[in-house]
Formats: structure tokens, sequence, C-alpha cells
């Protein structure tokens, strides 16, 4: 019996995927095929959470095979990364569209993250007293204690680094380590190793321009590989959306999700009021915000679905570029955006915990000096959160230690965690773009015809 219910779900689950096909094969929009998938994933996963009892191993068995298809484009979109991070980074040094002002470009670049991320922790203090969200009103249950020992534990391994410590982490003593994304700083060590090289090469092109131009030849060969591969697993996207969206819904804890609705629906009204000021910061530069919303979206609800921003990095550059952000400062801001300040899960999650925990130890969240400490905290302990599920469980040990407050405590919305933590990965990447986006305009390197022109397909049928 079990097995014939898990064949029909699989059955409908294939019939879904060739109905997205067929919209391929019919030249739909890849946006389209992507709100498409989204919406499909919700209803069939709405279908399955009412059909079977939580726990069914029908359920259960068809979510693990749906997985093939959701969690192996997940995995797909990571095994790219890293070398399409190593790979852009030096290709904008040999075509020379870093070398002028790549100190400028950097700076710009981690200003405006760590900036809106502060602006970010102000929305997550605002919503949590607005809401008069309190740790204390928060049943704490077996999953809750698991959770909170599980943060104690995890703890010991951040609290004896001190901020020097923590910037050292960002250097990297082996690029090869790195390259397997081994610490949750591995993005941005890539990073600084790739920059390394392309100082290098400008050096070499001075002295010995035939080698040069010959690694200049290898690096642009190797450039249009990685960009080939990302281009096909793109092309997943939409499968991977409907049967991400699909495991989700179908497997969510409806019961522990209305009990904590407050909690939920204070989360959602920040993130959503920081997307706002990121549409703002656009507005005041002059830029169209419902432009950027149109172009943005494949890949806001990639990263809604998937919860991860590293994942979502290629999709995030293609999209840069379609607003007119160059190579360069495109791959920079997405990169350095894996790792430092993310707007929901550095940011917003954090600053809520602190000012819901803080009552519990008889501190006033409202005392000035209680709320301007936390959002420099915030601000800077955002270095190096990683970009994947859990890096807001980083940025939250982190926040909370510095404060003195209980670590356990942060484990008590775990039931409702990853819903929260969707809206928060989206907000995420959109900072990231916005980071990218604001420098180009600040450096005059935007191209504002393709920003204003009509979204285009990302690059992902050729």
């Amino acid at each position: 019996m079990e097995t014939g219910l898990m064949l029909v779900n699989l059955a409908v689950m294939l019939l879904l995927i060739g109905l997205l096909f067929y919209m391929q094969k019919k030249h739909v929009s890849f946006s389209k095929r992507v709100f498409t998938a989204l919406g499909l994933g919700i209803l069939f996963g709405f279908a399955l959470q009412f059909l079977y009892e939580p726990g069914s191993k029908s359920l259960t068995n068809s979510v693990d095979w749906f997985s093939i298809v959701g969690s192996g484009y997940v995995k797909f979109l990571q095994m790219i990364v890293m070398p399409l991070v190593f790979i852009s980074i030096l290709s904008a040094f040999t075509k020379l569209k870093l070398t002028n002002n790549i100190g400028k470009i950097s700076v710009l670049i981690l200003g405006i993250l760590v900036g809106t991320t502060a602006i970010a922790a102000a929305v997550g203090i605002a919503s949590a007293v607005v809401f008069d969200l309190e740790a204390v009103q928060i049943e704490k249950g077996e999953a809750e204690t698991a959770r909170a020992a599980e943060l104690e534990e995890k703890f010991g391994t951040v609290e004896d680094k001190t901020m020097p410590q923590q910037i050292l982490e960002l250097i990297p003593s082996n690029p090869f380590l790195d390259f397997t994304g081994a610490r949750p700083t591995s993005t941005i060590s890539v990073v600084i190793f790739a920059a390394f090289l392309g100082l290098a090469f400008l050096g070499v092109k001075r002295k010995q321009p035939e080698q040069a131009d010959l690694f200049a030849k290898i690096v642009a060969s190797f450039y249009a590989i990685i960009m080939r591969v990302v281009t096909l697993i793109l092309r997943l996207t939409p499968y991977g959306v409907l049967a991400i969206m699909t495991s989700t819904v179908a497997t969510s804890d409806i019961d522990a999700i209305l009990k904590l609705g407050k909690f939920v629906l204070a989360s959602y009204i920040a993130l959503v009021v920081m997307f706002g000021i990121h549409l703002l910061l656009l507005t005041f530069a002059g830029l169209n915000p419902f432009t950027y919303v149109k172009k943005a979206f494949p890949v806001l609800a990639f990263a809604f679905t998937s919860r991860t921003s590293a994942g979502a990095l290629p999709i995030n550059i293609q999209t840069q570029k379609s607003l007119g952000v160059p190579d360069g400062i495109a791959n920079f801001a997405g990169s350095f955006g894996l790792s430092i300040g993310q707007n929901g899960c550095a940011g917003i999650y954090p600053a809520m915990l602190a000012v819901m925990i803080a009552p519990t130890v008889g501190i006033d969240p409202l005392s000035p000096t209680f709320i301007i400490t936390l959002i420099v905290v915030v601000a800077i302990s955002s270095f190096g959160v990683a970009g994947v599920g859990g890096g807001a469980t980083f940025a939250a040990l982190l926040v909370l230690s510095a404060m003195n407050l209980p670590i356990a405590l942060a484990g008590l919305l775990i039931s409702v965690e990853p819903l929260i933590d969707m809206g928060r990965t989206a907000v995420n990447v959109s900072g990231s773009m916005t980071s990218g986006i604001l420098t180009s305009r600040i450096t005059k390197e935007l191209d504002t015809d393709e920003y204003n022109s009509p979204a285009k397909e990302l690059e992902v049928e050729a």
C-alpha cells in the first residue's frame, strides 16, 4: 500500500516535470517557467500535506525521491560556485576590467553590504519590539531542547575567537582547501587568492607580455567552459524549484507554524521592509525599482525555495549582468555577499533573537545603549557568515555571545526555522545584488541602457 502511494506521488511529480519540459519546448519564458514551478510546487506540497499524516512513510519516501531533482539541482549549483568565483575574478583582471579602481570597488561593495546589514539589524529590532516578541512566550518541547543542546555544543567552536582572529579567518592559508568549501569563509578566501593571482598577472604583463597573453588566453578558455557549465545547470532551475518547493511545503509542521504565527509574521514583515529599503536605495540612485524586481525575480525565487545563497550565485551574477553591472563588479558583489553582510541571516535574524532573549536575563531591549551596541555587534559579526543553510545560526551564535545572552534560547524557533530561512535567503541575495548595482552606479560603470532594457531571458537556452 505504502509503495503504491509513493509510486502515485512520483507519477504526479513526473507529470509536473513533463509539463515544465513541454513549456520549455514551447519556448515559454524562463521567468514564467520558474513562477509556474513555484506555484505547482506549493499546490502539490499542500495536497501531500493534506493527504498524509506527519511522518507518514509514503510521504517520507516520496520526498526522498523528490530530493534527487531538488537537492541534486542545488548540489550541481554548489559544485560550480568555487570554480565560478575563482575564474570570474581572475578573468576580470585579465580583461583589464578592474585594474584602475579595484580598491574602490571592494571598499564600496563591503561598505554597502555591512551598512545595509546594520540597517537590517535596526529593522529586526523594530519588528521584534512592535510585535512584542519574547522568548518566554514560546513553549519548550523536545525539538527545542535538543536544538538548545546542539547550539551550546556548536558555541564551543566560536566562543573563544576574538575579532582579529575572525578577520584572519578570511585570509587563505591553503587555497586548495578553500576550493573544497571546507570553511565558512572559504568563498572570500578564494576571492582573495584569485585577486592575488590577478595582481601578479598585471605585474607579469608589464615585464613579460608574451607569457601574460598566453595566461590570459588560458583563463579566457576556462571562463568560457565554466560559463557553459553554468548555462547547462541553470536550465534545470524550474525542475529544481518544483521539487524543492513541493518537499518544503509537504514536510512543514503546520501546527508549529500556526502556534508561532506571530514570530513568522514579524520575521516576514521585517524581511519585506528590508527588501523595500533595497528598492528605495535603487530609487535614490535614480534607477527604476520595478525593473529590478522584474529582472531579479528568478534568482529571488530560487533563493527562496533552495535556502542557499551560495547555490544562487550563478543566477545572481547573470542577473546583475542583465541589470547593467560589469562582470568584475558582479562577481565581487556576488562572492562577497556569500560571506559578508547577509541582510537576512546576519542582520534581521540575530537582532530579533537578541531583543527576544534580552528580557530573560533582566536586560531592557529598549535601552538606547543596548540597541546601539546590538546594531554595531551585528554589523561587525556579519563578516564570514556562510552562504548555506545554517549561516543564520552561526551569525546568531556570534551576536548572542558578544551580547552576553544565553545561546540555548536561540533554539526555540527550530520548528519554523526552515520557513523563515526561505525569506532570509532571498533578502540576502537581494542585498548582494543591490551592492553590485549601487557600486556600479557610484563608479559610473553601470550600463543604464542595459538596466532599463526589457527583461530578457537569462542565458540558459543557448
